[in-house]
């Protein structure tokens, strides 16, 4: 086979591959496949996610910590913006909501609220692996912010 021929059909079944692989990889994943307990990347909370309506949304299920070491108490949002809610407490808090299936292993539109500093920001989350995902806290842009790799914990 000449030269020439040989490359047309390397170039014709790579561009052929890469249109399967793209078609491919932008069907619709599952975007239920969020939904379970993710530790947080530090390892000192556990957030169950799970579908509200047509959006999906988080609480804090398990501490590492959960008692207040000033206080001996369970921890409380003590942070919190708005002097009212600073009672409550942490575990059981929604601290992610309004997230949107948007691509495939993508959600989008959603919030996330640190009780650390008592700050809410943008958030995505990118799954990742089957039980892995990356969550990206973020002001205005994505490009400026700060991502955490949380992980699934399997019922034992």
């Amino acid at each position: 086979m000449p030269m020439k021929t040989r490359s047309f059909f390397l170039l014709l079944f790579g561009l052929s591959s890469w249109v399967v692989s793209t078609s491919f990889n932008s069907q619709p994943g599952n975007p239920d496949a969020i939904v379970g307990v993710w530790k947080t990347g530090e390892g000192t909370a556990m957030v169950r996610i799970y579908k509200n309506g047509e959006k999906y949304q988080g609480k804090i299920v398990w501490l590492k910590e959960p008692n207040d070491p000033e206080t001996g108490k369970p921890k409380i949002d003590k942070n919190h913006p708005e002097e009212a809610s600073r009672t409550r407490p942490i575990l059981g808090l929604v601290n992610v909501w309004g997230f949107v299936a948007a691509d495939k292993n993508v959600w989008e539109e959603g919030s996330i609220y640190d009780p650390k500093n008592g700050n809410t920001y943008s958030c995505t989350i990118k799954m990742t692996g089957p039980n892995s995902i990356d969550v990206r806290g973020f002001i205005g842009v994505s490009l400026i912010g700060r991502s955490d790799t949380w992980t699934r914990q399997v019922a034992k």
